[in-house]
């Protein structure tokens, strides 16, 4: 089996990791298109980072940091390669990032619905916070 790589996004990227989003991750959101993905880029050229093996993308996540918190959304792996420690070296990168850049907490973004997901996070060491509601308002139509 080939090594693990695990590196942030170029814009090269793009194309493929939103054709990969679209298998392998679950629900979508209003900046799941090109322009969003290089508006992060452009803010924040290490915040998408890619674990590939074998030349092959196998897995994402976003790790924002705004100067104050730190936010994780598309953690998403390959649905053939789930359970082999690519979640966890996504997450262990993101951390990484996070205390680099004196992030003190990390939340994440978990559908509800996704039960899957909610094991993986969990299994993490990340738990639901109750007290807090998500509250979203779209600015485009």
């Amino acid at each position: 089996m080939n090594e693990l790589s695990v590196r942030p996004a170029l814009p090269d990227d793009l194309d493929a990791v939103l054709a990969f989003w679209r298998t392998a991750a679950e629900g979508t959101s209003i900046s799941d298109d090109r322009a969003g993905v290089e508006r992060l880029l452009e803010r924040d050229p290490r915040a998408l980072i890619l674990a590939e093996r074998g030349g092959e993308l196998v897995g994402t996540v976003i790790a924002g940091f705004d100067g104050w918190r730190c936010h994780l959304y598309r953690l998403a792996v390959a649905p053939e390669r789930r359970r082999q420690g690519i979640a966890t070296a996504l997450l262990a990168a993101a951390e990484e990032r996070f205390v680099r850049l004196g992030g003190r907490r990390a939340d994440a973004m978990v559908l509800v619905r996704n039960e899957r997901a909610r094991y993986a996070w969990s299994a993490a060491g990340y738990a639901p916070e109750e007290r807090w509601r998500r509250w979203v308002k779209p600015l485009t139509a």
